[in-house]
């Protein structure tokens, strides 16, 4: 989007129909998958018509994207919030708030289990998997951040390390049980307190 644009503005019932519409899309992907899943499916269970998805949504990938988006800024909350917590309790250590990012990150995927396999199953529109690994990039990016120094260089084999630890992370702990989920994720974040960066091991 330009920014020159402004968004546009949606009433309250456009944003009660839109609201409907992703959470009658989440119910569809999350019992047929993405890929079997049909428009006329999700207007169905949303009590919408077709031409009310197509005003909000350019179609069924779009939908799956901006489900996505929402479970990602949740996830984001998520991790601020863990992070700001620790600062508030005197926690500077910053192996510490990146191991209560990560953790974070994992007990929300675990609290919305069924919604987080949308993403992580493999079954989404063409391009998803490449955005997926994009984002959770740029989420560790943020996280090892906190291991450097402002003129420090970013050590791109800890950022690749750890992205791709959770992001195979979260695959697993979204298909165990509770006790089990919750267990690996402790001891998946207690392993990735152990990194340091290079030129920090140099030192």
């Amino acid at each position: 989007m330009d920014k020159t644009d402004k968004p546009a503005r949606v009433s309250p019932r456009g944003a009660a129909t839109r609201s409907a519409l992703l959470k009658a899309a989440a119910q569809v992907f999350r019992t047929v998958g993405f890929a079997k899943a049909g428009v006329s499916e999700v207007v169905s269970v949303a009590g919408a018509s077709v031409g009310s998805l197509y005003h909000h949504f350019t179609g069924k990938a779009d939908l799956y994207i901006a489900l996505y988006e929402e479970f990602q800024h949740r996830q984001q909350e998520r991790t601020h919030q863990a992070v700001r917590d620790a600062r508030a309790e005197g926690e500077s250590d910053p192996t510490r708030l990146m191991n209560i990012a990560a953790h974070a990150y994992l007990l929300g995927c675990i609290e919305e289990r069924e919604t987080a396999r949308l993403f992580f199953s493999g079954d989404g529109p063409p391009g998803f998997d490449y955005q997926l690994r994009s984002r959770l990039t740029q989420w560790t990016d943020r996280n090892v951040a906190l291991f450097r120094k402002a003129d420090e260089p970013v050590d791109e084999a800890l950022l690749i390390v750890v992205s791709g630890s959770m992001l195979l992370a979260v695959a697993e702990v979204v298909r165990r049980d509770d006790a089990d989920a919750h267990r690996l994720a402790d001891d998946i974040t207690g392993l990735l307190t152990e990194l340091e960066p290079r030129n920090r091991l140099r030192n």
